[in-house]
């Protein structure tokens, strides 16, 4: 194992809570319904610091993140994050890397990172290197579950208090009345870019008239997930045959580097997807990036706004970050320094090191699991 060495301290402890915050309005997709989102914050001590990652999932992974993974990376050199992150896919090789234990490693090696950048005295989109100082963000949220004076006022908010030039909606569950809701959202923004997501629950046939029909009568130009992710040759065929005006994208699924790559192989996606609260963080979001630049394909960040917003700086072909109803109103809560929206970006406050967030402790007590 590395350690630390005289110049660089060494990671001292790795703590993790989990805390269920209900949703504001009952929601749903095309796929699933809940009322609730469960957030798990760790913390990565050493050298007198303190840094601070996230990630959205079960508050089970609570133990694995402080029993196997800092089992697996304390004592080590705390600017040696690669170093650690392989440690920590070593961990959990025989229990199963995706999934649940994906979504561990990509909260502790935010944490990780937001600790370097801290002991560095550097905002982390510095540390990594900005290809730009703002983000660009799209509103999303228009949940299956909306009435449509919800889903009219919540993207008329996005479109002139937020100046977003995209919003996303959820369509599926019903699908005799998506007309009638696409029609709603497109009254709320006018000529902004509307972009719809079914969440996996179309085949492909059904896919292909509802890409056509939205992008005929409406003017959608995007389809996110019209078929599962699962089916790569599926999103193809919708891909090839889809309106040229309409991209499709898919990708939040991801959980490592092999996923986006058999995607982008396939030619299932105009722009990859990518989500470093479950494909491995900073570092995963990072080689998503290098993979996407390879293939001449745009990436765009899915949700947890607050988390991506530093590297979403750093990634050279990055097209736009998710600005999720859920996650953004839970990072206003409990984070101080969650990034606020002007004129459809956000951007990094410099003035602040890491990722530039703090964690309300006690103002997120009342939902810790």
């Amino acid at each position: 194992m590395l350690t630390g060495s005289a110049s660089h301290p060494c990671l001292e402890t790795v703590r993790a809570r989990a805390y269920t915050i209900p949703t504001d309005k009952p929601e749903a997709d095309g796929t699933m319904r809940w009322a609730s989102n469960t957030l798990v914050v760790v913390e990565a001590a050493g050298g007198g610091k303190m840094g601070l990652g996230y990630t959205y999932t079960h508050s089970s992974i609570t133990r694995l993140i402080e029993d196997k993974l800092s089992e697996a990376i304390v004592g080590q050199d705390v600017m040696n994050v690669p170093a650690m992150c392989a440690a920590m896919q070593r961990s959990v090789r025989n229990m199963g890397r995706d999934g649940l234990g994906a979504t561990a490693m990509s909260a502790v090696d935010a944490a990780l990172w937001d600790l370097k950048a801290k002991l560095l005295g550097l905002p982390l989109a510095t540390l990594l290197g900005c290809v730009r100082d703002v983000v660009p963000i799209y509103g999303s949220g228009g949940f299956t579950t909306y009435s449509d004076d919800d889903l009219h006022a919540q993207f008329s908010g996005w479109a002139e208090r937020d100046g977003c030039l995209w919003v996303k909606m959820k369509i599926g569950s019903h699908p005799e009345q998506d007309p009638h809701r696409v029609a709603v959202a497109r009254a709320a923004i006018g000529e902004r870019g509307l972009f719809v997501d079914s969440n996996g629950a179309l085949t492909v046939r059904k896919a292909l008239h509802v890409t056509q029909m939205l992008a005929r009568d409406f003017g959608v130009v995007w389809h996110e997930e019209p078929v599962s992710s699962d089916d790569l040759a599926g999103l193809r065929v919708v891909r090839q045959r889809a309106p040229h005006t309409t991209e499709i994208a898919a990708g939040e699924y991801g959980y490592d580097l092999g996923y986006f790559r058999r995607m982008l192989e396939a030619g299932a996606v105009d722009v990859q997807q990518a989500d470093a609260t479950r494909c491995g963080g900073i570092s995963g979001f990072l080689q998503a990036g290098v993979l996407c630049e390879a293939h001449h394909t745009d990436l765009s960040a899915h949700c947890a706004p607050a988390l991506h917003l530093h590297v979403a700086c750093a990634v050279p072909r990055f097209r736009h970050l998710e600005w999720f109803h859920d996650h953004v109103r839970i990072e206003r809560m409990l984070f101080d320094g969650a990034p606020m929206p002007r004129d459809g970006v956000i951007r990094p406050d410099l003035s602040r090191p890491g990722l530039g967030l703090a964690f309300k402790q006690s103002d997120a007590e009342p939902y810790r699991v």
